[in-house]
């Protein structure tokens, strides 16, 4: 299925990215009055690192993914779970019945959509009073490791910057007009990572890659080169974990 930007290459490096941060997620689900065997939508699904634990809380996960290759990660690393159905999908165009989830959530593919269409879907599939939810994984940008990889790529990289997902996407779940009652929760986590693994979740980062262009390469040298001048393997990196919260209207 088309999307504006083809993650087919990018499907086995998103593997390697780090997983969430479970309690700013559970903190949300508890709030929602979620339960073993409420359904959920984890739309822009990827290779699966929100939908697995989603799945071993006992909820009934449906997975939509657009590309093939990350869907095909997915299934393989979610296999052997009875309660995930992965599927084909957009954001805006999920092709899921309507009022049919108790939640649906983003796991660092929000701002990737058309904002307002994805939101306007999203209420389209939630049942009365369901819970949209939004979430990604920030780098600790004032680790000094993480400081000096900022650094590097932006000497590299002339005006780098993160878009949409470092924002806070209050503004625009509340212009939508669907949602009420929107909250915010985070949490840390250190993701302990081998420097070779560390580097293919860095080819996994799209954002980086579009626009760093035909400097991607060179870029990815010189991120690799201020891991090893640590001269630690593996590295510790510690990241937060976001979370939006919305009730939907009604």
């Amino acid at each position: 299925m088309k999307t504006d930007w083809d993650y087919t290459f990018l499907a086995d490096a998103y593997l390697k990215r780090p997983e969430y941060a479970w309690d700013p997620i559970r903190r949300v689900l508890t709030e929602a009055g979620l339960k073993p065997g409420s359904r959920v939508c984890d739309v822009g699904a990827g290779t699966g690192h929100l939908t697995l634990p989603l799945v071993r809380e006992g909820f009934k996960v449906v997975a939509i993914e657009p590309n093939d290759a990350m869907r095909k990660n997915g299934q393989t690393h979610t296999a052997g779970y009875a309660g995930v159905l992965w599927r084909e999908g957009l954001a805006e165009r999920t092709g899921e019945p309507p009022s049919s989830f108790d939640l649906v959530i983003f796991g660092s593919s929000f701002n990737v959509t058309d904002r307002f269409e994805a939101l306007k879907e999203t209420a389209r599939i939630l049942k009365p009073g369901g819970v949209f939810a939004c979430l990604w994984n920030h780098r600790d940008l004032t680790d000094p490791l993480q400081s000096a990889i900022e650094n590097k790529i932006r000497s590299l990289v002339t005006g780098y910057r993160y878009g949409t997902r470092r924002e806070d996407p209050t503004s625009v779940i509340e212009a939508s007009g669907f949602f009420k009652d929107i909250r915010a929760e985070e949490g840390n986590i250190r993701h302990t990572q081998s420097i070779a693994d560390c580097m293919e979740a860095w080819r996994s980062h799209a954002t980086l890659q579009r626009q760093a262009g035909p400097r991607f390469e060179e870029v990815l040298v010189g991120i690799e080169e201020v891991l090893r001048s640590v001269h630690q393997d593996p590295i510790r990196i510690p990241y937060t974990t976001r979370v939006w919260a919305a009730l939907l209207k009604g």
